[in-house]
């Protein structure tokens, strides 16, 4: 599940709190996993990886993860990321365009403080997308790492949260004969602008 609180009244969000709502009572697993995409400009091209998005507060969408890994470096050389629900027990995708930045340091320490002394364990010791020989060489580091950190509530300098406020919404909701409803909403000046799309 997202923690949502004090979401913003504005209408994207609104509409978003709703289909959430709807996702959530039709129990569909999973309803927090996003898809983020980022922009790797060494190589020139594009990755996306789904994350566990934990906060929504007010504007800002909040997920965690190693700042030394790969999509903060990415997210360092270009702000703009896309985002990317998909409730298939209610056949909704819902299409995010934001800027993204880390999350102040106080709140990632709270919420490192109360999250599974197991997971993190993790965050201390992996060395996030570093390549390795085989998985269980890793559950050696892990279970090594186990044995040695003695203060789990301690968030590391290299983890916290990521932020980002949207600019665009695409709500897309499936239709059995493909004449999908496809509502859009862009932040121009200070206003979100509504419009549909044809499927």
């Amino acid at each position: 599940m997202i923690n949502i609180s004090d979401i913003s009244n504005q209408l994207p969000y609104l509409k978003f709190k709703k289909l959430y709502k709807e996702a959530l009572t039709a129990q569909q697993p999973n309803i927090e996993a996003v898809c983020i995409s980022s922009f790797d400009n060494k190589n020139r091209e594009s990755n996306s990886r789904f994350v566990n998005l934990k906060y929504i507060i007010n504007d800002e969408w909040i997920f965690f993860s190693n700042y030394l890994g790969p999509k903060s470096k990415e997210f360092n050389y270009c702000p703009n990321i896309s985002a990317v629900f998909f409730w298939h027990q209610t056949n909704t995708q819902i299409r995010i365009k934001a800027k993204i930045q880390k999350s102040p340091k106080e709140f990632s320490d709270n919420h490192f403080k109360h999250r599974d002394k197991g997971k993190n364990i993790l965050a201390i010791s992996s060395e996030q997308s570093k390549e390795i020989d085989s998985y269980n060489d890793f559950i050696d580091v892990y279970e090594q790492a186990s044995k040695k950190i003695l203060n789990t509530q301690k968030r590391p300098a290299h983890w916290g949260g990521y932020s980002f406020r949207p600019y665009y919404f695409e709500f897309w909701q499936g239709h059995n004969l493909r004449i999908n409803k496809r509502e859009a909403f862009i932040f121009e000046k200070d206003v979100w602008k509504n419009i549909f799309l044809q499927p």
